[in-house]
């Protein structure tokens, strides 16, 4: 017994030596400088989605994917997934009794095509499941309070709002009113910050209208909250749309093991940035996303440089979405229309940046809830930096990253970040700025950082026992779900 325990150890030994190798054969400083220089170049622009721009960085990592030997899926065009999006309402109007209420002014479409509704208008309160399931909502317009009790932050009021839409969707209502009221981002930058950037899913933006109500409009709120009998109309009207087409970039490479080749891990970043912008003090209104997220980008396409030339057991797909940074949008309608089943997808790997403050570690936001964690942990140990976990739970960077639309589903999904111990000064002067440029970068750590995230790859998909959930995260009981056929 003995000598068959030390076999499998030796054995064990030399497999994980193996992947290390296979790892240092083609992760190159040359390599990653010369994609980041591309993608964070100023000829495009700052990738904004959608622009003419952010199209020729997906052609590049497409051409770049189709050299490595990375397959194109067979369902899509090429390497290219088409996310279709439309503006935002250019006009509209609320109406409560005889109060009309502005776009822009009084009000902001979350979500919602052209729409003219007259509907009954009642009150739930916060919008919690408990609210929802004592109302009754058919055929009526729902009105909620914006968030949750206990959670300040707008950002993640937008993605909770998206839940309350789906259960006023499921309990009959025709729309959802909620009233926004946040001294975080008040009134007037928030409909700046929406009206500047804000786009729409063309299939998702077909559900019911949902609107965010200026809660300073006392007189009208009170009447909302005291909804008794009271009608409400809702109008919108969309501009026509002249957006030029977005795309995530997708590829394939099948696994080697005739078992473990039926399981799938998503390699993913986001590829797009926020464009031209506010000129700095040097004059430069580029904000050209070194590291948001040309850093990302760079780490998943040496992931499938690698795993195309030396295939893992499991089989490999490599997605770099568009419109992050104008709502998760590519990742979302991923999601919703992935190109293999997610319970065929074991994992979803994702790298995505802000900028970095710490070159000695490897931040994984979430990485102690799956449990990869071990491999994430010695694939960086063996490249000279530590893996950590997020250390700045209060911003939420979990819920704000392309991640969080295949935790939702079930798949098991951290981010893989550069070394960042808080969000501090540091962040700031790079994070969504013009300054954030290819030749501020230390390539002496992102050469660390792009070998511990392909080792990482190499070691969880190549481990006869596949990574899940730990036991008590809040996604646990829907990756179950996810997988109950496993």
């Amino acid at each position: 017994m003995k000598k068959i325990l030390l076999l499998l150890f030796l054995a064990q030994s030399l497999w994980a030596q193996s992947d290390q190798k296979l790892t240092e054969q083609t992760v190159q400083t040359a390599t990653i400088k010369g994609h980041i220089y591309f993608l964070a170049s100023d000829e495009l622009r700052g990738r904004n989605t959608p622009s003419p721009e952010l199209n020729i960085a997906a052609k590049y990592l497409s051409t770049s994917l189709m050299r490595y030997g990375v397959q194109p899926i067979p369902s899509l065009d090429g390497y290219f997934q088409k996310v279709p999006l439309s503006n935002p309402p250019e006009s509209g109007i609320f109406t409560v009794e005889d109060e009309e209420l502005l776009l822009k002014e009084d009000f902001i479409a979350v979500n919602g095509q052209g729409t003219d509704i007259e509907a009954e208008l009642v009150f739930i309160g916060q919008g919690t499941e408990a609210d929802f399931q004592g109302a009754d909502l058919e055929g009526k317009i729902a009105v909620t309070w914006a968030g949750v009790e206990g959670e300040s932050d707008p950002q993640k009021w937008f993605i909770l709002g998206g839940d309350k839409r789906k259960k006023a969707e499921e309990n009959g209502a025709v729309g959802l009113v909620e009233l926004y009221n946040s001294q975080r981002i008040p009134w007037h930058f928030l409909v700046k910050r929406m009206g500047r950037s804000q786009l729409m899913m063309e299939e998702l933006a077909t559900t019911l209208p949902h609107i965010w109500l200026n809660a300073s409009k006392t007189a009208v709120v009170k009447k909302l909250k005291a909804a008794n009998g009271v009608t409400g109309k809702i109008q919108l009207k969309m501009p026509i749309n002249t957006n030029p087409p977005t795309y995530n970039v997708v590829g394939m490479v099948e696994g080697t093991d005739p078992v473990l080749k039926n399981e799938y891990i998503i390699y993913s970043a986001h590829y797009d940035h926020v464009g031209i912008g506010r000129a700095n003090e040097e004059g430069d209104s580029i904000y050209n996303g070194a590291r948001d997220n040309a850093v990302g980008a760079v780490t998943v396409l040496s992931a499938a440089e690698n795993i195309a030339k030396y295939p893992t057991k499991r089989s490999a797909i490599f997605v770099f979405f568009t419109g992050e940074e104008k709502g998760l949008l590519g990742s979302n309608w991923y999601a919703n229309h992935p190109v293999i089943p997610l319970e065929k997808v074991v994992y979803c790997f994702n790298s995505d940046n802000g900028g970095y403050n710490d070159t000695s570690i490897a931040t994984i936001v979430g990485l102690t809830r799956t449990t990869a964690q071990e491999h994430i942990e010695k694939a960086c140990s063996t490249f000279g930096i530590k893996a950590i976990e997020d250390p700045a739970k209060e911003q939420g960077l979990f819920d704000r990253s392309d991640n969080v639309n295949f935790a939702k589903k079930g798949v098991p999904a951290p981010t893989f970040s550069m070394g960042f111990t808080a969000f501090d000064e540091e962040i700031g002067k790079y994070y969504h700025q013009p300054g954030d440029h290819a030749d501020n970068l230390d390539y002496d750590y992102l050469t660390k950082f792009f070998n511990a995230y392909v080792y990482s790859c190499r070691l969880i998909a190549n481990d006869a026992k596949t990574p899940f959930w730990r036991a008590g995260d809040k996604y646990y009981p829907i990756g179950k779900q996810l997988y109950r056929d496993r």
